[in-house]
């Protein structure tokens, strides 16, 4: 795969888009918020970023999505048992975010573990705007 990557660049021609990219990813979230509420009207980075520092209580601990992936995107974080994780933001890690299955794990882990529930659509696309809009 990365050599037909490769020879793609070599010959001056872009590639499709990926069909795991951000992109991809935030059209599916557009669709499944437009079903889910009529009067839909987009993603906002600004909800987004809310939705990352907003602390919510857990076990009665206070927890956010920046407990461990910390309050800047572009940093490295830490798990609860204190293994490495990559920065989120893409702009840093642009491998982030690009794979389907693994955006959807994570999703269902974190909201769940930071929630006590699933994420909704509009959830899932303001936190991926947010996340696209770090520089």
């Amino acid at each position: 795969m990365m050599f037909r990557y490769a020879a793609v660049l070599a010959l001056g021609v872009m590639p499709l888009v990926h069909a795991g990219s951000l992109d991809v990813q935030l059209e599916n979230y557009r669709q499944q918020a437009k079903a889910a509420q009529p009067g839909f009207s987009g993603f906002s980075a600004s909800r987004g970023q809310a939705f990352y520092l907003k602390k919510n209580q857990k076990n009665g601990k206070t927890i956010s999505c920046a407990s461990c992936h910390t309050s800047d995107p572009k940093r490295e974080g830490l798990t609860p048992a204190y293994r490495k994780i990559g920065p989120m933001a893409p702009v840093v890690n642009p491998q982030r975010f690009t794979d389907s299955r693994k955006v959807e794990k994570w999703f269902r882990r974190n909201c769940d573990d930071v929630l006590s529930r699933e994420c909704s659509p509009l959830e899932k696309g303001d936190f991926l705007t947010f996340m696209a809009s770090i520089r």
